[in-house]
């Protein structure tokens, strides 16, 4: 239940606060931009488009042109739930995005955070 309604939220509404959430620990839009890009695969301006239209979340990532396959390194515990037990596909995608976030806002070195 709770997967669905993470999946309905819309990318459009959750994007700003993704940035208010690394500009108030010194970090960047860019920054931000670099890491869902890296996730999912979108050009900057893709990623820009969608930041401007109502995408839910569950759409977001289903038109993901590339999620990257290193997604799977991504571990630790994000809203009480560890990442890489998540089941739901969608849903780990979604927290997979909110732990890089969250790496970025403690700031953690870019380079570290996109598993490169």
């Amino acid at each position: 239940m709770a997967t669905r309604s993470i999946s309905k939220l819309l990318f459009t509404t959750v994007y700003p606060l993704y940035v208010q959430k690394a500009e108030r620990k010194n970090r960047t839009k860019e920054e931000v931009d670099a890491v869902i890009c890296w996730l999912t695969g979108y050009s900057r301006e893709d990623l820009a488009r969608h930041a401007r239209v109502a995408i839910d979340f569950e759409h977001f990532f289903n038109e993901a042109p590339s999620l990257h396959p290193n997604r799977s390194h991504i571990q630790g515990v994000i809203c009480g739930v560890r990442v890489e037990a998540i089941q739901d596909p969608l849903e780990r995608n979604i927290r997979y995005l909110d732990k890089l976030i969250d790496e970025l806002a403690k700031g953690k070195a870019l380079d570290q955070i996109l598993r490169s």
